[in-house]
């Protein structure tokens, strides 16, 4: 293999940005298409429990290591009332969902979602309406959910066979109001005021729980930053993060401008750390606001066709993307900016989980698959756990369309101290040459290489299907070693990465 760039790391336990949130790898189940319907959940299915959940996709599910799920939405929550989804099932609504224009049969709601997501050891993100409905509504489903016994909602609960609380922690105030595609839409001035009535009834009712306000639904909105400093100076004490939502996509076909697209996220997370650092400021607050991340992805393939969808179906397949093998590129180079902004960033929902623009893939009656997402998804989440370090990196760069001096290298290093591992995610833009990796770990003198995973195809659009699901998967035949201190590593052409070091015994 002929390798005509190089670039140079250097990795120090003394360059330590923060402790990895094991709820960065977190994601999102919303009523939308496929994803709970014939998706999560398939009565009939010859791999669905009795209760109709597929296990098959939870046995995908438990593969990734999932901490949290965000539930039910989304742009759904925003006209969703949850009593509909809650009682005996005979007896639940079939409403019309606005958000995407489907109907919604209610057959899964709020216990049958927190139940299912326990078995997998996933804690559940709850949103609140704030689009059709407000405070009220969000105290009730905080009371239902959470409170013991001995009120209306908690007894209620109780009556319908959850005597132990759900005792859920983190809570959405809504979803995207900025949005004019939202229901409810609200301006920041209007949706600040009541996510700050609404945090002050959820703490009244259980001061325990976490907050989270909605930021921008993108950076690219008329209204970006002013939106997050009008919603933060009503808002600023009474919740603990603040959300940002981005997709990513290739359409104009330029693989070499697309996965420089992530140079977007790494900015859109400054400047969102720089309003909430002002707000403080201008309260003269002693708090420090932290972000989630509580949507990412890359999301493209499908936004024309869905147009098409004829209206008021029950769980059409919309939004699945069939993700190709340079989506896994870019899925990989966003994770790998949040691990960078892990002393800001602690919770990142990857959206979605089945069927909807998802890493998990299911045949309606027959099998689940992986997509090419999954692995980096994947390997994040099982290997990037523990404490995000500072490497300093020289890396050759390159210009794109939108972007200069984008590097050929894009990496995070993470050190799981208790495992004695050290782990590079390692990804490589380069269209044209491999790069060879030489990092001082000088260190970690007593570490060596245990596995250096590699995903990597010839065909930047390959894809996983379900006749060939492993199409685009990664092997452990990758090219590095450790002597005196110092680590090499050929990284092929547009490659994702994984080299994991473990302490000698």
């Amino acid at each position: 293999m002929e390798i005509q760039q190089k670039a140079k790391m250097t990795i120090d336990k003394a360059y330590t940005l923060a402790e990895a949130d094991p709820r960065l790898y977190s994601s999102f189940i919303e009523h939308l298409g496929r994803a709970v319907y014939r998706g999560i959940y398939e009565p009939g299915h010859p791999q669905a429990d009795e209760r109709g959940f597929r296990q098959d996709v939870a046995g995908l599910i438990r593969e990734i290591g999932v901490p949290m799920i965000r539930y039910p939405g989304g742009n759904f929550v925003s006209g969703y009332n949850w009593e509909d989804g809650v009682g005996p099932a005979a007896s639940r609504p079939r409403r019309l969902d606005l958000a995407w224009r489907t109907v919604e049969t209610n057959e899964v709601g709020t216990n049958e979602f927190i139940r299912w997501a326990k078995e997998l050891n996933a804690e559940v993100m709850m949103a609140v309406n704030l689009g059709t409905r407000g405070v009220d509504a969000a105290r009730n489903l905080l009371e239902y959910c959470n409170h013991p016994s001995g009120s209306y909602y908690s007894d209620l609960r109780i009556s319908h066979g959850y005597q132990q609380p759900h005792g859920i922690k983190t809570w959405c105030l809504g979803n995207e109001m900025d949005g004019p595609w939202q229901i409810g839409q609200k301006t920041a001035e209007e949706y600040g005021r009541l996510a700050a009535e609404t945090a002050k009834a959820m703490r009244l009712v259980d001061p325990s729980i976490e907050l989270v306000a909605c930021g921008s639904s993108f950076r690219s909105m008329p209204t970006y930053a002013q939106w997050e400093a009008a919603v933060l100076d009503h808002t600023y004490e009474q919740v603990d993060y603040l959300s940002l939502h981005t997709y990513y996509g290739n359409a104009e076909n330029d693989t070499a401008n697309y996965l420089a697209k992530s140079l977007d996220m790494d900015l859109f997370i400054k400047e969102i750390v720089a309003v909430c650092d002002y707000i403080k400021a201008k309260k003269r607050s002693r708090k420090t606001l932290n972000l989630s991340f509580d949507e990412w992805n890359v999301w493209f393939h499908t936004l024309e066709t869905d147009k098409e969808i004829t209206p008021w179906q029950v769980a059409p397949a919309q939004l699945e993307d069939c993700y190709t093998f340079e989506d896994a590129l870019m899925v990989g180079s966003m994770l790998i900016t949040l691990l960078n902004h892990a002393d800001r960033v602690k919770i990142a929902c990857l959206a979605q989980l089945v069927n909807a623009i998802a890493p998990i893939m299911t045949e309606t009656g027959g099998a689940a698959w992986r997509q090419s997402i999954f692995y980096p998804y994947m390997h994040t989440s099982l290997y990037g756990r523990g404490t995000v370090l500072r490497p300093v990196i020289t890396s050759p760069l390159y210009d794109s369309k939108d972007y200069t001096d984008v590097p050929l290298l894009d990496s995070a290093v993470v050190w799981n101290e208790a495992e004695g591992e050290l782990v590079i995610f390692a990804l490589n833009r380069s269209l044209q040459e491999s790069l060879l990796l030489e990092c001082d770990v000088r260190g970690f003198l007593n570490y060596r290489v245990e596995e250096h995973l590699v995903l990597e195809h010839d065909d930047v659009k390959a894809v996983n299907t379900v006749s060939d699901p492993y199409a685009v998967a990664p092997h452990s035949r990758g090219e590095s070693s450790v002597s005196e201190g110092r680590l090499t590593a050929v990284l092929s052409r547009l490659s994702w990465n994984v080299i994991r070091l473990r302490q000698k015994d």
